[in-house]
């Protein structure tokens, strides 16, 4: 997610950060990088000058002069200023109204609505323990309807059944009446997808929202249309009091302009960002947490929620007692360590939210394939329990069946029990005196030079 802000800005703040004395020279030449930067990411320009005109306001001030490490104090004004663009803290969305809580869903054609109702609606069910009741009023896409009802299905939450034959505002005031006798708590409402130049699909949507008055009413926005995104958000809000902005597809974005413009330009804050196409793959948007990601700073918040709610605390603890007891780790502990990671949306999404991985090679980031894990996990259940207990037994006609079972070559097997024995001896060493300390010690300096570490 925004690789390439991210890469940029991180070389140039690098150059600034170990400066002893800041200069208005030097600072105007790292500004003229960032501005830059952000002109490649697509950022609106109004939010560039206004960006860069104070953070250059801030670092030739009297907070970065007197500091003893003014390369420092700037990085920590250029992220603070981050954080204000994008809205400075998560706004959640307001259900406080009397039950059923209306969400009306907007946006463009292909912007990923129906998959962001489906997504939020399980967001607000399991986070929230809602009670959800999902609807939807585009009659004029033939698989709309049935997208919706396929979706509420699988996140096992109620669907409220409509016909391309009917109204949108016959269908979302049958949803709410029925909503209202089933003591649903939140309703949420799919709309079709409409060109805000379109002035008869506009007035269709003006006259549902005055009509169900919902409590949120929801612009669903692709990120990777950068800048634009922002601009077609402040043309919808212009013709609909729009409460938010849902972000999706963010994590095919390498550039990052339309998370940085979009509150600037429409006053409107970003509550969700769309982070892949699972139905989990919904956060809320948290600006003091993305502004550590693009400064190549990490997560390390969203990865630890992440753990609290995907990762099974019991069978993590199990094997964390066992290794601590130096009772082994065996291959059906290291199979269910590859689940967990699956679960949590895979390598690659973690080592995302990490601080530094900004900073590592193509080549070493290219090495981490999340298929590779997928393939550990085949060659794994291909063993039987007593291979999986022993892996020392795993000869020749053994490493034969075991790759015919899984799909694979004999050399992925051999790679696995070669992967498999290096992480037995390092549970080992954690596992013996003082070895989480000297662990900890050989991670330190992992942080790039002149970074801050999360807040």
């Amino acid at each position: 997610m925004f690789e390439n802000l991210t890469d940029r800005l991180s070389k140039t703040l690098k150059n600034i950060s170990g400066r002893g004395r800041l200069t208005e020279d030097n600072i105007k030449e790292t500004l003229r990088e960032v501005r830059m930067a952000f002109l490649e990411a697509d950022v609106a320009l109004p939010v560039v000058r206004d960006f860069v005109a104070k953070v250059k306001e801030r670092a030739i001030g009297t907070e970065v002069t007197k500091s003893l490490s003014p390369g420092q104090v700037f990085i920590k004004i250029v992220r603070e200023e981050l954080e204000a663009a994008m809205g400075d803290a998560n706004e959640e969305l307001n259900l406080a109204t009397q039950p059923p809580a209306i969400v009306l869903m907007a946006g463009l054609q292909g912007a990923g609505k129906t998959t962001s109702v489906g997504k939020l609606a399980k967001f607000l069910k399991e986070r929230h323990k809602k009670k959800v009741l999902v609807v939807s009023a585009d009659v004029y896409r033939p698989a709309a309807i049935k997208q919706l009802e396929t979706l509420a299905e699988d996140i096992q939450v109620d669907f409220f059944p409509s016909d391309p034959s009917e109204k949108p505002l016959d269908i979302a005031h049958n949803a709410i009446a029925h909503g209202k006798t089933q003591f649903h708590d939140v309703i949420l409402v799919d709309t079709a997808g409409r060109l805000h130049v379109d002035e008869d699909m506009m007035s269709e949507i003006k006259e549902l929202h005055a009509s169900i008055k919902p409590v949120e009413t929801l612009f669903v926005v692709d990120a990777m249309t950068g800048q634009d995104a922002a601009n077609t958000a402040k043309a919808f809000n212009e013709a609909l009091p729009l409460t938010g902005v849902i972000l999706t597809k963010a994590d095919g974005d390498a550039r990052g302009g339309a998370a940085l413009s979009i509150r600037h330009i429409t006053g409107k804050p970003i509550k969700f960002i769309g982070v892949g196409e699972k139905t989990d793959a919904l956060e809320p948007f948290h600006p003091d947490r993305i502004a550590s990601r693009i400064l190549g700073m990490g997560d390390v918040l969203s990865l630890i929620e992440e753990v609290e709610r995907k990762v099974d605390r019991d069978k993590a603890e199990k094997v964390a007692r066992k290794v601590m007891k130096g009772k082994g780790f065996t291959l059906d502990d290291f199979r269910e360590q590859l689940v967990q990671m699956r679960n949590m949306g895979g390598m690659m999404s973690m080592m995302d939210k990490l601080p530094g991985m900004g900073q590592m090679s193509d080549q070493v980031k290219n090495q981490v394939d999340d298929k590779v894990f997928v393939q550990m996990e085949a060659i794994i259940n291909s063993m039987t329990p007593i291979e999986r207990e022993r892996p020392e037994i795993i000869k020749g006609s053994r490493k034969r069946r075991i790759a015919a079972g899984s799909g694979t070559q004999i050399q992925d097997v051999n790679k696995l029990l070669k992967q498999f024995t290096q992480m037995q001896k390092m549970m080992k060493k954690i596992s013996g005196k003082g070895g989480m300390a000297k662990m900890m010690r050989g991670m330190k300096g992992m942080m790039p030079p002149g970074m801050l570490p999360p807040r």
